[in-house]
C-alpha cells in the first residue's frame, strides 16, 4: 500500500496551497519508494537544531520528553504534559511531527481525547503501541505485559473515527519486546491493518537487527514499516533501503546528546569552579540568539515599536 499524493488545489490568488502537517507526514511514513528519518526532538531548542541540520520530519519522543520533565518513561509525565510539549515543538519547525502517544493513556476513550488534542496542537502523526496503561519503557525491566489486540484495535478504531485523515496513525507492536515472538507480532500487525493503522512500528530490543528483519520479510509490506534501531545501531541504514522499510526513527538521541554534555559541564564547574576551561566546548550565545530568530524580533520592534 502506497500513499498517493492528492491534487492540491489553487487558491483564489493562484497559489499552490500548502500541503497540511499530516499529509507531509503521509508522504515520508506511507511509502515504500524511498527510506525517510525521522529525528528526535522532546522541545523547541532540539526541533530547531533537527530542521537546521536538515531532517525533513520529527519524532516527539515520550521518553526524552518525561526526561526532560524529570519523569521516568512509565506514564508518569500525563497526556497533557505531553501536549503541551509537543506544542512547543511544533511551533518552532516548519517540519511534520509524529508524536510518541505511548498507549494512548489508558482505554479508547483515552486514545482519542489525546488524538484530538494532538491535532489541535498541530502534531502530523501519532503512534499507539499495545501495551496496557501505565506502560514501562520498552528498553527496560523484563515485564511488558501486552494489551488484548481486540481492546487495541478499538483503541485504534476510535482514533481513526475521531480524527479521520488529519493524523496519520502509526500502530506499534510490542510483541517482540514482550517476548511473544514473530508469530504474534505477524498476527497483531495484520488485526491493526484490519483496523485502520496507516503504517506499523516493530519494536525490538535486540543488538541485531535480525528479529526485526525477519518480521519485515514474513510481513510483505501490507503496511508501511517503521522501525526504531536504538538498540541494534550498529546495522548499515543499506539493510533498511534492501528491505523496503519506510522509515527509520533516531528516538532518544537529542536528549541522551544534551544530557552527557551538561553533565560534562556541570561536574567541570563544580571541580574547578570556575566556566573558563568549558567556554570554547559549549555553543556561543550568537548561536543561540540565531537558532532562535532574535534577528526576526528587531525587525518587528522596528516595525511595531519605533514611530513612524
Amino acid at each position: 500500500m502506497q500513499y498517493q499524493p492528492q491534487a492540491v488545489r489553487p487558491t483564489a490568488g493562484h497559489q499552490c496551497a500548502r500541503p497540511s502537517p499530516a499529509e507531509m507526514l503521509h508522504v515520508q511514513v506511507c511509502s515504500n519508494d524511498e527510506l525517510s528519518f525521522l529525528m528526535e526532538a522532546h522541545d523547541g531548542l532540539s526541533a530547531t537544531i533537527a530542521q537546521r541540520s536538515g531532517f525533513k520530519g520529527l519524532w516527539a519522543s515520550g521518553l526524552s520528553i518525561a526526561s526532560s520533565l524529570g519523569y521516568r518513561d512509565a506514564n508518569e509525565a500525563s497526556w497533557s504534559q505531553l501536549v503541551q510539549s509537543v506544542e512547543r515543538i511544533v511551533d518552532s519547525t516548519e517540519l511534520p511531527v509524529l508524536v510518541d502517544g505511548d498507549g494512548g493513556f489508558g482505554n479508547f476513550n483515552n486514545a482519542r481525547l489525546l488524538a484530538r488534542k494532538l491535532r489541535q496542537a498541530g502534531a502530523a502523526g501519532v503512534s499507539l503501541e499495545d501495551s496496557c496503561f501505565p506502560k514501562l519503557n520498552s528498553l527496560i525491566g523484563e515485564r511488558h505485559p501486552l494489551a488484548d489486540i481486540d481492546e487495541f484495535c478499538g483503541r485504534l478504531r476510535a482514533v481513526k473515527d475521531a480524527v479521520a485523515e488529519n493524523l496519520v496513525l502509526v500502530a506499534r507492536i510490542e510483541a517482540l519486546i514482550a517476548g511473544h515472538g514473530l508469530n504474534e507480532a505477524i498476527l497483531r500487525a495484520h488485526a491493526y491493518a484490519d483496523a485502520g493503522a496507516d503504517a506499523i512500528l516493530i519494536h525490538s530490543r535486540k543488538s541485531t537487527a535480525d528479529e526485526m528483519l525477519s518480521f519485515v520479510t514474513e510481513w510483505r509490506n501490507r503496511l508501511p514499516v517503521v522501525i526504531v534501531p536504538t538498540t541494534y545501531y550498529r546495522t548499515p541504514v543499506s539493510a533498511y533501503r534492501d528491505a523496503r522499510i519506510s522509515t527509520v526513527v533516531w528516538a532518544n538521541h537529542s536528549m541522551r546528546a544534551a544530557a552527557a554534555a551538561m553533565r560534562r559541564v556541570c561536574d567541570s564547574i563544580a571541580a574547578q569552579e570556575s566556566v573558563a576551561s568549558i567556554e570554547p566546548q559549549i555553543a556561543p550565545l550568537s548561536e543561540i540568539f540565531e537558532l532562535l530568530r532574535y534577528d526576526e524580533l528587531a525587525v518587528a520592534e522596528k516595525q511595531y515599536l519605533q514611530p513612524r
